[in-house]
Parts: C-alpha cells; structure tokens; sequence
C-alpha cells in the first residue's frame, strides 16, 4: 500500500516574523517589497492569515496590499504590518522543520522552503500514517513555535492538494478510493500546473471543475493542453506515480528587486545588487551547497523590455567577492550604450545563480 504525506508550513515568513518578535503576535502582517505608502512596485511575499481577511495574498501588488491595508484601517481595523523578508532566519527554522520530518520518516523529499514529501508507505496503514502526521505537526509546534498543515493519499499530487485543504493547522486524510471523489467538485485550479491561462481555456469549452473536464477524451486534453493532456487525464482521476525522491535539487538561486522610481543611479542599482548577492551566498550555504558556477542578471526597462545575460565559469565558484565582481561586469554595459543605447531607465534589475554543487 502507498501512502505519500505532503507537509506544508501555514504563512511561513509570516509565521516567523509572528514568532520571533511577540508584539506582531495577532496582527495582520504582510512579508514583502516596501509599500512606500502605496506608492512600492513590488509584491507581497507572504502573508499571515489576519492579513487574509482583508483579500491581501501572495503575488498581490504591494501597492494594492496598502490601499487594502488603509481600507481596513480606515474602518477601525488594525493596519497591516508590512515587514522585509529575513531568509537567513526562514532558512534556519526550515532546517530544524526538515530535520524534524526526517526523525519520522525515512525517505524525504523537501518541495521548497517551506514544504515537503515524505513516503508513509512503510506505516503499512493510513491510521498509523496519520498518527505519524500527527507527532509531526505536534513536535514542529512545541519546538519551532509555528503550525504546519499535512495531506495524505495515495500519491504525491493527491497529497499536495489535501495538504491545502483544511489550512491552517489541518490534517486531511484521503485514501485511494476516495482519491477521485475528492477531486471532482474542485475548480480545475486545483490540479498543479493548471495556471489562469488553462483555466480560462478550460471554461471557454464549459469545464471550470474537475468533473467538467473528466468529460473530455484523452484525444480532446491533448488538442487542448498539448503534451501535457495524458498526464493531465491521469491526474483529474487522482493517478499519480511520481516518486518521492530524497535529494530536492536546487536548479537555481535567485532575487530580483522592483524600484521604487524607475532610474540608471549605478549608486542605487549596484547597492541593490550587492544586497541580492549577500542574500544568494547566504541561502546557497543554508541549501546545503557550496559552490555555483552560472551568474546569471535579469533587468527590466521602464518599458518592461526584459533582458537576460549570463556567465559560466570553467571552474565552481564559492565567493561572495566572485559573485558581487561577474554582477557587476555583466551589469555595467546596461549603463551604457553598449546594451542601452538609448539611455532607458531601469525597473528592475534581479540576480540569480545555477549549476550548484
């Protein structure tokens, strides 16, 4: 019998923030880009869940985020606290909680940050599976002082999706023969990979929930969805085999940073770039790895034409100083006519780092 648990921390950075500095504890907190008074071109990161009730969420602009914030001031709420995210701390917490996982079951496979597969299959029963569950999600909150949701099913996508089903501090249990059940009246969201593109495909030909799309053949998901439609076919019918796999490969490590002003101040863009490198170095050692070997810099005009360049060296690399020097040479020809040569002013600009070992 395959039984697969996924474990997905509530709020994480909010958690932490919430955690760590008690005069926060019950206020509505928002982790993210500075709203600058409404006025910041980010997004919000994460929010906790009394930031919820006021339709503030992940990706939401941070702009948007204040002028909800001022709305439920303006009605006599709490303002949202809106705090820089601090991945040196969520890092460290997330070790502790993967090293917690792993003193339960032996085979894991951490998703991200703050979220992981674990393979139950050896409990030999969804009872003791879900007892498993529970020492888990106990311990994390006596040690780590945060609550964690969990789903188990069958298989990993099964999983992943009840794990989100009762948040926060939920458990779900779905077993084989409900798998299928469990699905049909879910929007077709819910179904990992399906983005807002797919979903407005899916409802111009009437299929906004997962039984809606069960009508189509495997033949009419491909036309739709492409390559993807015999996978997807499997999975509206809660099919999953993809395994746990112990190692979670970090492709990449990244940051990117939207301005506040559009600008070509080499003193502002470098500064930030600076930041973002220190960062990269820190969550590169904090993922287990040590060395990188791609630089890679995204920067974007104010007219949202993005480009790309990039950098492999011959041998790993595992310095600050070597990281911070490729930056800033792939960097400089933006300032210049070489790659602007009509002088446009910058958006944004991000840092990100591949071929870790």
């Amino acid at each position: 019998m395959r039984i697969i648990a996924h474990l997905d921390m509530d709020a994480f950075f909010a958690a932490i923030e919430e955690r760590d500095n008690p005069r926060f504890h019950g206020m509505p907190l928002a982790v993210g880009s500075d709203p600058m008074g409404g006025r910041g071109r980010g997004v919000v990161s994460t929010a906790n869940y009394k930031a919820r009730e006021y339709g503030i969420h992940s990706a939401l602009p941070i702009s948007q985020a204040w002028q909800f914030s001022e709305a439920a001031r303006k009605s006599g709420k709490p303002p949202v606290i809106f705090l820089p995210p601090n991945f040196e701390r969520y890092t460290e917490a997330s070790e502790h909680i993967m090293a917690i996982i792993r003193a339960h079951a032996p085979l894991v496979e951490q998703a991200s940050v703050d979220e992981a597969y674990f393979d139950l299959s050896f409990s030999g029963s969804y009872a003791k599976a879900e007892k498993i569950c529970r020492a888990i999600k106990e311990e994390i909150k006596q040690k780590e002082k945060v609550t964690a949701s969990v789903g188990i099913g069958p298989n990993k996508l099964i999983a992943k999706i009840a794990s989100g089903f009762q948040k926060p501090n939920g458990l779900t249990m779905v077993k084989k023969e409900n798998a299928e059940a469990f699905l049909e009246p879910m929007s077709v969201r819910a179904i990992p990979g399906i983005g807002p593109k797919t979903e407005s495909l899916f409802g111009a030909r009437g299929a906004k929930t997962v039984r809606d799309l069960k009508k189509f053949s495997p033949e009419e998901l491909a036309e739709l969805a492409g390559k993807w439609g015999a996978d997807l076919y499997e999975k509206i019918r809660g099919r999953d085999d993809a395994p746990v796999v112990e190692e979670y490969e970090v492709k990449s490590i990244g940051e990117q940073e939207t301005f506040a002003e559009d600008t070509k101040s080499a003193e502002l863009i470098f500064d930030r770039l600076s930041a973002m490198c220190k960062n990269i170095m820190t969550r590169l050692s904090g993922d287990g790895f040590r060395t990188f070997k791609t630089v890679v810099i995204t920067v974007r005009f104010a007219g949202f034409e993005t480009k790309t360049r990039s950098h492999t060296f011959l041998d790993p690399q595992r310095t600050m100083k070597a990281l911070q020097t490729e930056v800033f040479r792939l960097m400089l020809p933006f300032l210049d006519a070489r790659e602007n040569p009509k002088g446009k002013l910058i958006r944004l600009v991000g840092v990100r780092i591949e071929k870790l070992a």
